[in-house]
């Protein structure tokens, strides 16, 4: 069986740099998508598609998101995993 990874696990660090971290707007994509549904990393993912598809957020496709350097290519997966963590680790 494959182990679900959850946002805790997406990178070894725990320092995250500021190139880690989303732009404000994408930040606040994730939050509201998580307020939608409370979904750990990978299944947010499938969240963050399905309103972006019906542009639920500010009206915003993936297109909109991806001028604000969202992507939900594959290729872009570790960022994105990485910008979910920062973004809804709690604050020390």
């Amino acid at each position: 069986m494959a182990e679900l990874v959850t946002h805790a696990h997406a990178t070894a660090t725990s320092e995250t740099a500021a190139e880690d971290r989303p732009p404000k707007e994408v930040a606040d994509f994730i939050r509201y998508c998580h307020r939608r549904r409370p979904a750990v990393w990978p299944e947010l993912y499938d969240v963050m598609c399905g309103i972006a598809a019906r542009r639920e957020f500010r009206g915003w496709g993936p297109e909109q998101l991806g001028e604000r350097g969202l992507t939900f290519a594959l290729w872009g997966m570790p960022r994105l995993a990485t910008w979910v963590r920062v973004t809804l680790e709690p604050s020390t």
